[in-house]
């Protein structure tokens, strides 16, 4: 029987993070979850980090993942965007950690060339192969979609021999 592997994939922002869990045994891979955390417009900045903690530990603690793949630093001209992105991202790499749950970073790149072959491929197309590839019924929202694919790249980072893989950060 082959093994098990659990991958959560997460695209974070601070008001639209994406989340999918991805299962592959083998070759064979199955979504167990996606989902998009949503904050409203309404909600402070500090309890959108707090709603993002609480919400990523949940899904960890309830599908028990062995990895985590996030999208690689994102580069902006806009300084609070980034900031603001930065400390969405330090909440989940924080519940990872606290979990005990390793986490590997992807370059964007990277992720389509994984999931689509190309690494210049438009989200639809990732959208489109994604569905593919865990044999889903239904497009998922464009961040869970790219959280799933974090997760698919991943799971096929982990297939390569071990000296071509990376290490978490």
């Amino acid at each position: 029987m082959a093994n098990v592997h659990k991958v959560l994939g997460i695209d974070t922002s601070l008001r639209s993070t994406g989340v999918g869990v991805v299962e592959g045994r083998g070759s064979v891979l199955r979504a167990v979850r996606y989902d998009v955390i949503r904050n409203p417009a309404g909600r402070t900045h500090t309890e959108c980090l707090a709603h993002l903690f609480t919400r990523v530990r949940e899904i960890v603690r309830g599908d028990q993942p062995g990895a985590a793949a996030v999208e690689g630093v994102f580069l902006s001209k806009n300084a609070r965007t980034a900031m603001i992105l930065g400390q969405a991202r330090g909440v989940v790499l924080a519940v990872c950690a606290l979990e005990g749950i390793p986490v590997y970073e992807y370059a964007p790149r990277r992720i389509k060339q994984a999931v689509v072959g190309y690494g210049n491929a438009h989200k639809d197309q990732v959208a489109q192969m994604i569905m593919r590839l865990l044999g889903l019924k239904e497009q998922p929202p464009e961040d869970a979609a790219d959280a799933l694919a974090m997760a698919v790249c991943h799971l096929h980072q982990h297939t390569v021999p071990s000296a071509m893989r990376d290490e978490p950060i």
